[in-house]
């Protein structure tokens, strides 16, 4: 039969020589083969350059109804110690054998007892030989033993070194198709990066450009930031759709796992550390042991029928770490390629992060800082009398002067701090001297004031809300703490918070996190909290409107303000800067004070502190006209003339705070007619909100017709 080998040489060589698609050239290779040697199986197994590894590149049954599984991660380099391979290599020449002749040795070799089942009796091993070198081999399996003669052996030596030439011919080829494709994938990632600055979009599209090439079920980024408490956040992560169409990506919701338990979720993630620090590939019963191994890989196991998974880190560094997943309920969906496809990815997908880091904390930041912008124009508008020269500080008294001690040393630091006293002893000045002698004193200072809103309205007001959250939310609105990230926040009033809102100020204040009303996004707010109360927050505690977890969170570094009825030596310091800065304003000559009006001013017990202090004096410099103050005549202090003339001998008897309290009200109204709110109004006088105000005086028994008490 030499002319019938010399043929078959020669077509083998011309199919070689023409034929480029694998599965074409070696449908002509075994047909041809299969006239001269009749077999039902046909496998080839290439080596790497070291014999160390092989990897199944061709197989092919003919005959049979059911075709032994190709084993998962065959196409994959695997070793080839322990299968019978290694005693192929060891003797690299044309063998025949049995199946049972290789059983004692590889007892648990799944092939060969397929092979059994199958009906095979005789396996013709070929050694494939380039330039001497060992490549490969080429396996023929039989249901009925061939007699091979020592002419047959020589042809099939030919054979083994043209099919040597055809596989690797072939690897070359897959190899620069390989890489051609890779090149096309990165050009139209780096199209996307100069075209998209979106996150989702973006990586939207390196996800659906990455699919034409690697076939996964799961693409996924996740991002480690410093300072979080959950070590992997969902940065950018897509599913394929389950119907197995090629619809487009699904997005996921990067907190679809919130809720969970956050400590669980970090401990999980705490002991993958090492592997998601090294590029690497898990499939079939490698996956299965991580799965075993690791309780996050169970759960992926069990819940997604995740089979396979391909790892590569894309950064790792002080400030975090980044890392790209790809997973397939197949367990043969990845190979050895793809992970160095992936790979190659890996500088421009980390250069992309880079850029949308940058411009989502670019964006983030002029919002803030226009946010911040339209917060203080509104804050001067309404707070313009403030300022560091509203006399909070003006003194020399030991009450004065413990109060500057504790400011200095608590406000170079991030401690929460409450600060206590009574209305108008200038809590919110001190919050802002905290503020300006902080580090964070760059950043805005924001205010809330927790008795000027019903409590409604205070939720949105501190966390914001989303568009549609409720009747009437007809635009997103950022709140107070997501404002207040990197600068502070003062809440004011914190007394009134309702309970159900303590619980919500808690979780802030412990972990840093909130979501906006309406939303699922969980915020980050790095503001410090500086919060105040005209009430004795312990009995609040004690009588159950406030809750005790929230009280020793805030009552963290007490700062306790004396009123002003203590500070008596501060009073004339106190008259004389008001007067200077009040008549300048007004644009009123600077007048002195009588002896026996000042001795009055000193022995009042100023219910209102500062606050009323200051108002009083405003009066007098408006209406008088001669070379002193006038203060006699105004309903806005009898209690100065009462001190005055003498009957109110040591301010005595004193009067409780709720009484004088209703008086100081009384006082107001009688001031401004009954009126209550508006430009002349007594909540303006007062600085409080109208609706407060009315709230005091219904619990005080004030009715708002002026001298008429219910």
């Amino acid at each position: 039969m030499p002319d019938q080998d010399e043929t078959l040489l020669l077509h083998l060589n011309e199919a070689i020589a023409t034929i480029r698609d694998k599965d074409s050239l070696f449908k002509v290779v075994t047909t041809k083969l299969r006239l001269i040697f009749p077999f039902d199986f046909i496998g080839i197994n290439v080596f790497d350059e070291e014999l160390k590894l092989k990897r199944l590149f061709l197989r092919d049954y003919y005959g049979a109804d059911e075709a032994p599984a190709i084993p998962a991660g065959a196409d994959q380099f695997s070793p080839i110690a322990g299968t019978p391979l290694e005693m192929l290599v060891a003797d690299p020449r044309v063998q025949q054998f049995t199946p049972r002749q290789y059983l004692a040795d590889y007892p648990n070799y799944a092939p060969f007892n397929k092979f059994t089942n199958l009906g095979v009796t005789q396996l013709t091993a070929v050694p494939l030989h380039i330039g001497g070198r060992l490549t490969g081999f080429l396996t023929l399996a039989s249901r009925r033993t061939p007699n091979l003669t020592p002419a047959d052996v020589k042809l099939l030596e030919k054979l083994g070194s043209l099919i040597a030439v055809a596989v690797t011919n072939t690897l070359a080829f897959e190899e620069v198709a390989r890489r051609e494709q890779e090149r096309t994938l990165q050009l139209n990632i780096t199209n996307a990066l100069l075209s998209i600055k979106q996150r989702e979009p973006l990586f939207r599209a390196v996800a659906e450009a990455l699919s034409q090439v690697v076939r996964f079920d799961y693409f996924g980024i996740r991002v480690q930031r410093a300072g979080r408490q959950e070590p992997f956040e969902g940065f950018a992560e897509f599913s394929r759709p389950n119907d197995g169409s090629n619809a487009p990506l699904l997005a996921l919701d990067p907190n679809r796992q919130h809720g969970l338990n956050q400590l669980d979720m970090s401990a999980m993630y705490q002991q993958l550390n090492d592997l998601l620090q090294t590029p690497s590939l898990y499939a079939a019963d490698e996956f299965r042991d991580l799965a075993r191994r690791y309780p996050l890989m169970r759960r992926v196991y069990e819940e997604y029928g995740t089979r396979a998974m391909l790892i590569v880190p894309i950064w790792q560094r002080s400030d975090g770490a980044a890392v790209l997943i790809l997973s397939s309920s197949t367990p043969t969906a990845f190979r050895s390629e793809d992970l160095a496809t992936v790979l190659a990815l890996t500088p421009q997908i980390a250069l992309a992060l880079e850029n949308l880091f940058a411009f989502e904390q670019i964006e983030e930041l002029k919002a803030q800082v226009e946010q911040e912008r339209t917060y203080l124009v509104d804050e001067i508008n309404t707070s313009a009398r403030f300022g560091a020269d509203s006399g909070a500080f003006i003194g020399k008294g030991p009450a004065l002067q413990q109060v500057q001690l504790r400011i200095s040393q608590v406000a170079p630091t991030d401690t929460t701090v409450l600060i206590s006293g009574e209305t108008g002893t200038g809590k919110e000045l001190v919050a802002r001297e905290l503020h300006n002698a902080s580090p964070r004193h760059a950043r805005a200072l924001i205010k809330l004031n927790c008795a000027a809103l019903p409590a409604s309205l205070i939720e949105s007001e501190l966390f914001g809300h989303e568009k549609g959250a409720f009747t009437g939310a007809v635009e997103r609105r950022v709140g107070k703490f997501e404002l207040a990230n990197g600068g502070t926040i003062f809440l004011d009033e914190i007394g009134e918070l309702p309970l159900d809102l303590q619980a919500k100020l808690l979780r802030v204040l412990q972990e840093r996190e909130f979501e906006r009303l309406g939303g699922t996004k969980v915020l980050h707010s790095d503001a410090r909290v500086i919060a105040a109360t005209n009430r004795v927050l312990a009995d609040e505690v004690a009588a159950g409107r406030f809750r005790a977890d929230l009280y020793y969170r805030l009552n963290v570094f007490p700062i306790q303000l004396a009123p002003l009825r203590e500070r008596r030596e501060d009073i004339e310091p106190l008259l004389r800067h008001f007067i200077q800065r009040l008549s300048k304003r007004l644009g009123k000559p600077v007048r002195q004070v009588r002896p026996a009006d000042l001795a009055a001013l000193q022995a009042y017990p100023w219910p209102g502190n500062i606050r009323e202090l200051e108002h009083v004096l405003e009066q007098a410099i408006i209406v008088s006209q001669g070379a002193y103050l006038e203060f006699a005549g105004f309903a806005a202090a009898p209690l100065v003339l009462a001190a005055g003339a003498g009957l109110v001998p040591g301010f005595a008897p004193l009067k409780t705070l709720k009484e004088q309290e209703r008086d100081h009200i009384l006082a107001a109204l009688n001031r401004t007619g009954g009126r209550v709110s508006g430009a002349q109004g007594a909540a303006l006088m007062l600085d409080i909100n109208p609706k407060t105000l009315e709230a005091r005086m219904k619990k005080l028994g004030i009715r708002r017709t002026v001298g008429v008490e219910a």
